[in-house]
């Protein structure tokens, strides 16, 4: 098999760099093994949270199973090849399950840093909590100059750095060794994509999250999709990728643009939840604001100010706020011991997913009166994610960083990004008009709140969402899934 880490896409890595790559993976090694020999089966559960909305069932990979026991329907079935890695990936992950659901194909969901016994999951653990270590970092302004925002921005950016990931992620195959290689994979995150490709897997589609073309996303063997034009232009010239070098282009076939990775529930409903948003605006109800905190819990500083700046026109009645706390109940208790007034103001679900649900289908009903402050946390991992995108819905504004949210069917308002990467998101969503500038202090971010509450940027927002949705730039899920299963149609005839 070729070794994808002394060529990208034609272009020659350089013996140091090819060195260093194997170093990398040596350093895994000896920290946690090396099982390219174990003959892991391969079973199938149900998920028991999103499998009843979504028709998602999970794939576990073990060597107590049976390496022959396919459960796997190969005609119908899609995986989703996706890490845990703050919320992003896993919510990706859910638009594309909920279009293949909606398509009828089943989903089955596999995340590469659950499988506990294999080096797979310990690499990318590993990789994983030093992440989170430096989204949590990043507050401090020295150390997000001189090393979150450069690495993040260039480090990724360099094809010497996939070099490094194609050899690390040859330790991540075996768990694909007994998957049927005949059912296509569309990963959500560049390790399932390079590992699928490592284990032989025939049809992979790498769904490209970020809008800023870096090589840490490119898996050579599959289809590359992208959420955005501009990001189209710089994967295909590979651009700055070779540092002032020019690449060799990536060849065709390769790359397609699909629009915003977006939930089949939330694509077919946004004309309907555009009209509601501007009707309560139309009759004076309030305004809801969705805060949603990541999986790294990196910007609660910020969301203390937004909280506190809306708690007057709380009071009055002129605005409503939804706050997801995912599965860090610690964020909403620190919340409320710094923000006295909020208490009084509070409902909290926590941990209660059935009424999640209650309040959610509340929330769309026209009728209904929403007012004070709920809070959500669930320990869950699938609650805690798919709570935002229920609540979506029924919000006026979502408040997001400008990460993966960046891309949704829903007014937003940017606050201050983790990671210069990440900037590129607000940008495009103030540029298709469904999205503000990202707010990079408190100032400008209670501008915007203000600018939300007294002008009429909440209903030029949901004019343009739904011109987007008639250019198809919310498609790029059904594409993706429609790319995925074409492969295999393809390659059978």
């Amino acid at each position: 098999m070729k070794d994808r880490s002394k060529e990208i896409f034609g272009n020659k890595i350089s013996r140091r760099a090819y060195r260093n790559a194997e170093k990398s993976k040596e350093k895994f090694i000896k920290k946690f093994g090396d099982d390219s020999n174990e003959n892991y089966g391969v079973r199938v559960t149900d998920n028991e949270v999103i499998g009843p909305l979504l028709g998602v069932k999970n794939i576990d990979v073990s060597t107590s199973y049976d390496p022959f026991v396919y459960e796997m329907d190969t005609d119908k079935g899609i995986i989703v090849g996706n890490i845990r890695m703050g919320f992003g990936h896993y919510r990706i992950s859910m638009a594309m399950a909920s279009y293949a659901h909606h398509l009828g194909y089943i989903p089955y969901w596999m995340d590469l840093n659950s499988f506990k016994e294999t080096t797979c999951t310990k690499v990318i653990g590993a990789q994983n909590d030093l992440y989170s270590l430096g989204s949590r970092l990043s507050k401090n302004p020295v150390f997000n100059k001189l090393v979150w925002e450069p690495t993040n921005y260039e480090g990724f950016r360099a094809l010497t750095y996939n070099s490094s990931d194609q050899k690390n992620a040859e330790l991540m195959a075996p768990v694909y060794r007994n998957v049927p290689k005949d059912i296509p994979v569309i990963a959500t995150h560049v390790w399932p994509a390079q590992a699928a490709i490592h284990a032989g897997m025939k049809y992979v589609v790498n769904a490209i999250p970020d809008n800023w073309p870096m090589a840490l996303h490119l898996s050579e063997g599959s289809v590359h999709t992208i959420q955005c034009r501009n990001a189209y232009m710089g994967y295909r010239i590979l651009n700055g990728m070779n540092k002032s070098k020019v690449c060799r282009h990536m060849p065709k076939g390769s790359l397609v643009y699909t629009g915003h990775y977006i939930d089949y529930e939330l694509v077919s409903n946004i004309e309907a939840d555009c009209r509601a948003r501007m009707d309560r605006r139309k009759n004076r109800k309030p305004m809801r604001f969705l805060l949603t905190i990541g999986g790294a819990g990196a910007q609660k500083e910020i969301f203390a100010e937004i909280i506190k700046h809306l708690i007057p026109y709380i009071k009055q009645g002129k605005a409503a706020l939804y706050v997801n706390v995912g599965d860090y109940r610690n964020v909403w208790d620190e919340l409320l011991k710094q923000i006295k007034e909020m208490k009084s103001l509070s409902v909290e679900h926590m941990d209660d997913w059935e009424d999640t649900l209650a309040f959610a289908d509340k929330a769309l009903d026209e009728k209904s009166e929403i007012t004070g402050i709920h809070g959500f946390f669930h320990s869950d991992i699938f609650k805690a994610v798919y709570t935002t995108n229920l609540l979506m819905r029924s919000c006026d504004v979502l408040v997001t960083k400008p990460s993966e949210l960046a891309f949704y069917p829903v007014p937003k308002l940017f606050i201050r990004r983790v990671g210069k990467h990440e900037m590129w998101g607000a940008i495009h969503s103030a540029e298709i008009g469904d999205g503000t500038l990202e707010c990079r202090d408190i100032p400008h971010t209670i501008q915007m709140l203000n600018q939300f509450l007294k002008t009429d940027l909440l209903d030029e927002m949901c004019e343009n969402i739904m011109e987007n949705k008639k250019s198809g730039i919310y498609d790029g899920a059904r594409k993706v899934v429609e790319l995925a299963v074409g492969l295999k149609e393809r390659a059978n005839k």
